[in-house]
């Protein structure tokens, strides 16, 4: 049991009913009509919600939150002790102002929440991790006069991610961390980190500095530091949330090639070299040594047990054009199937992310060109023709796969785009059981081509707040009435914390964002 995402699901209605605010609206678009919903603001929705008659109290000059006596973590666990401040404060938000100021309590109201870890291992000083069980059961009350609530809660799925892109705009850290904390209160689970493109390098290597000395925007400023990625590690870690790094080879890899000398190939124009470059150079035993002596770093950097290595979009016609692969494809008897060439190059990178002891995550293309896997590889499904019947067969092959195709935040139009996020039904393809159960969630992407610190984060909040319920709630929580209530309320929470998400349409929230 992951201790931070435990808390966070224990005090999920806490929070939620103790900042519910205001959000009017006169006029809501065709096929949506504004009704309260029975369940207040609470957003992912619990898999089970009893709300009850009996009203409880809270005061600020009173409350506290405590470990129970019968809990496994204690005092010791500063994971848990970290967690008590920041929901004290989200439950209070004054009270960080203010300080604390004795007043006199109400007779009725509640003094104490007892958080009780049944789990024997607790992972205060651990990671984050697959397998960790993110389920509970409590009672909740709120600020003011709010019914008792029992809520019994687990996620519907597994890997609840969210891709943000730091190569196509460079991302400040501060930035990353405000989408971290907004992350946590929609209870996803995973940063999937794009943190390389063709555009910049922003990753300071240890083993290869030049790699962000040439390939960043500025080699000073526009870069994540050994001390940055660890800082966004255990930030993501104090709130539940796994940090998983992409590495995309051997396309989208033209800033490599800027600090790396022969790491990517020469393209060819007829018998001359072009002065353009493709792909990483395949067929030299120096691109396997780089990436060898690179990923070893990368695991020690990174501690989730899964790097996700791309595979995407690879561009065969500068590796058509060059002499020297044209040979080696005849040595290897490829004819002229260049996926063969692809799949070559994939397997040997496989081969030495599994060597530092690491599991990957792969995009779709390489399952799709017939590159030999090993069984627990993870397929991320993201091209958006013809989902159902690929899902059909990465899961029909034994593969677990999480599905990201239906949620690219970055195409943009205009109106509720929310609502077809929140439709989009992850296992709604032809399969067994047992495949179905292969799909182990989904992510919401935000690429980076129009993206930068001024326009991500009302960009992605609320329309990933959508893929969060449906990856966490149950299959049947559907209803786009109940959810419009709901997550209208959630978005003017997250503006009261000080994220500019975006509104879902014409109307207000009591506490308005204020800017920076």
């Amino acid at each position: 049991m992951y201790t931070a995402r435990l808390f966070a699901a224990l005090l999920l209605a806490v929070v939620c009913l103790a900042t519910q605010e205001e959000y009017d609206n006169d006029i809501l678009e065709e096929g949506i009509t504004l009704t309260d919903s029975q369940y207040g603001s609470l957003w992912p929705l619990p898999q089970k919600v009893q709300m009850s008659t009996v009203v409880f109290k809270l005061s600020g000059a009173s409350f506290q939150i405590v470990d129970a006596k019968e809990s496994s973590s204690g005092a010791s666990c500063s994971l848990l002790q970290n967690a008590y401040r920041r929901y004290f404060e989200y439950i209070f938000p004054s009270a960080r102002k203010q300080g604390h100021v004795k007043k006199k309590t109400p007779a009725s109201a509640v003094s104490e929440l007892q958080v009780w870890i049944t789990s024997a291992d607790t992972e205060c000083d651990g990671f984050p991790n697959v397998t960790s069980d993110e389920s509970c059961e409590c009672f909740s009350s709120s600020l003011k006069s709010i019914n008792r609530t029992e809520i019994s809660d687990f996620p519907r799925f597994a890997h609840r991610g969210v891709l943000l892109d730091t190569s196509r705009h460079f991302l400040p850290i501060k930035v990353i961390l405000a989408n971290l904390e907004a992350m946590a209160w929609n209870k996803f689970n995973v940063f999937h980190w794009h943190i390389v493109d063709d555009p910049s390098f922003p990753y300071l290597s240890r083993t290869f500095p030049q790699l962000s000395q040439q390939g960043a925007f500025h080699p000073y400023t526009h870069v994540y530091t050994p001390s940055d990625v660890k800082m966004i590690i255990e930030f993501a870690r104090l709130r539940g949330i796994r940090v998983v790094p992409e590495f995309d080879t051997p396309g989208h890899t033209q800033s490599w090639g800027k600090g790396q000398k022969d790491l990517l190939t020469p393209c060819y124009s007829g018998a001359s070299p072009s002065g353009s470059f493709g792909p990483v150079n395949p067929i030299l035993n120096t691109t396997y040594e780089f990436m060898s002596m690179f990923f070893k770093e990368v695991s020690t950097v990174f501690p989730d047990a899964y790097i996700h290595l791309g595979g995407d979009e690879v561009d065969f016609n500068c590796w058509k054009s060059n002499p020297d692969i044209q040979k080696f494809m005849e040595q290897q008897g490829f004819g002229t199937d260049y996926s063969k060439l692809e799949s070559l190059y994939i397997q040997r990178i496989l081969d030495i992310v599994s060597s530092t002891n690491k599991h990957y995550l792969i995009w779709q293309e390489v399952f799709d060109n017939g590159v030999k896997l090993k069984q627990d590889t993870v397929v991320n499904v993201w091209i958006g023709n013809k989902v159902e019947e690929e899902l059909q067969k990465v899961t029909e092959a034994g593969f677990t796969t999480i599905l990201s195709a239906p949620w690219y935040l970055d195409y943009i139009s205009y109106g509720q785009d929310w609502q077809k996020y929140y439709l989009a039904e992850p296992l709604g393809f032809k399969g067994t059981d047992a495949q179905k159960k292969l799909v182990v969630g989904g992510e919401a992407c935000l690429w980076g081509e129009y993206v930068d610190a001024t326009n991500l984060t009302p960009r992605l909040w609320p329309r990933a707040s959508a893929v969060a319920e449906r990856l966490w709630s149950d299959k049947d929580v559907r209803d786009l009435n109940d959810a419009y209530s709901r997550l209208a309320q959630h978005r003017c929470r997250m503006v009261q914390r000080g994220i500019p998400a975006e509104p879902l349409f014409s109307g207000y929230c009591a506490y308005e964002y204020k800017g920076v």
